[in-house]
């Protein structure tokens, strides 16, 4: 299963609004001896067809009878744009189907595997349930919520600075950090930034690692005001690489056909309290869009209102050994905690080095 997952993994950011899924194919001796040998592996494709298990059971081909098939979500049992995988589970003759989790999908919550107990194939659900729930974390949480998943990175100096008092933040950590910050953009469905980290920085938010230029993300800029330069290397790349711009509903005409006669797609929502978009429906409307895996990357505004809206998932904290102290602009702003307790509190997960500085990470506490 755990081979499954690593499978899974490799879909992460290119498959949605569907499920990254894996699938390991194992025909044992009749004997019944524990070690078996692989005979099909699978793994969803970009687009999110064909499933993993369909290809996993072409590359069995006839191996494929009798053996037991390790999937890391339940298999479908719905027609779609390809038959359902129960249907081709069942027609390749597997002996038994090991499942790590139900899918909450309407369409298949727990049918899929009703259906294949009803042709009699043996089935083991619930192995390794939490490392799946992990890999697609935002799949669940879109079919649950309606919303992606949210994580916050940021790049700061030890003192939570991530630009001196000039915007300058090129570079506070080091290459290693930058490099691993690039990796993980590539498993998101979508990178996040507002119009004030846009105009300061002018960023590209795509993938700049060898090898993985198609694996790069849409861009998605929260611009009230459509302040955004028609200039910018995101408005200049947008016919190329997807580019939405989350802004109020009813702005001025003239400049949004501007920006949608240059690639731009945007997404009108209502006002928020704060008279900026409302984050509610900005990612609730990212959600309808399919998204399920969202990384916002400043500033310190955006990361402050996600805050306090109680939209952030998880946090990728790259931190540097440097210390710049209130010349610096912080990391996240003020977001109206004024007592101890109306903090956000996060539990911290895994801590690793890379290079000179570090990599926390953080998952959402309620």
């Amino acid at each position: 299963m755990r081979a499954a997952l690593g499978l899974a993994r490799r879909s992460l950011g290119r498959v949605w609004p569907n499920p990254a899924v894996g699938c390991v194919i194992v025909q044992y001796d009749d004997d019944g001896q524990t070690i078996g040998r692989v005979v099909g592996r699978g793994w969803t494709l970009p687009g999110g067809r064909p499933h993993a298990e369909t290809q996993a059971l072409d590359r069995a081909a006839e191996e494929a009878r009798g053996a037991t098939a390790y999937v890391s979500l339940e298999p479908c049992n719905h027609q779609g744009e390809t038959p359902p995988c129960t249907q081709a589970l069942v027609a390749a003759g597997v002996a038994r189907v090991v499942s790590a989790l139900e899918d909450p999908d309407p369409r298949v919550a727990g049918q899929g595997l009703a259906q294949l107990k009803k042709a009699k194939i043996e089935v083991i659900d619930g192995v390794c349930a939490d490392e799946a729930s992990d890999v697609n974390a935002g799949y669940l949480l879109r079919q649950r919520s309606g919303r992606p998943l949210i994580t916050l990175k940021l790049a700061t100096t030890l003192d939570g600075r991530i630009a001196n008092s000039r915007s300058e933040s090129r570079w506070i950590t080091g290459k290693e950090a930058r490099a691993h910050a690039h990796l993980v953009r590539a498993t998101q469905d979508a990178v996040m930034v507002g119009v004030g980290t846009v105009v300061a920085d002018d960023p590209h938010l795509d993938c700049r690692l060898s090898g993985l230029d198609d694996r790069s993300p849409v861009r998605v800029v929260i611009d009230s005001r459509l302040r955004t330069p028609l200039t910018s290397k995101l408005v200049e790349t947008a016919g190329s690489r997807p580019t939405w711009m989350i802004t109020l509903a009813g702005g001025d005409p003239v400049r949004m056909k501007a920006f949608a006669d240059l690639g731009v797609e945007l997404l009108e929502v209502s006002v928020g309290a704060d008279l900026h978009p409302s984050l509610d429906d900005a990612v609730e409307v990212l959600g309808q869009r399919g998204l399920t895996r969202l990384m916002v990357e400043g500033g310190s505004r955006l990361s402050g209102a996600l805050i306090r809206s109680n939209l952030i998932d998880r946090v990728l904290w790259y931190r540097a050994g440097s210390v710049m102290g209130d010349d610096g602009i912080t990391a996240v702003s003020a977001y109206g905690a004024e007592k101890l307790s109306e903090i956000r509190r996060f539990k911290r997960g895994p801590v690793r080095s890379l290079g000179e500085d570090l990599l926390e990470t953080y998952y959402r506490q309620d």
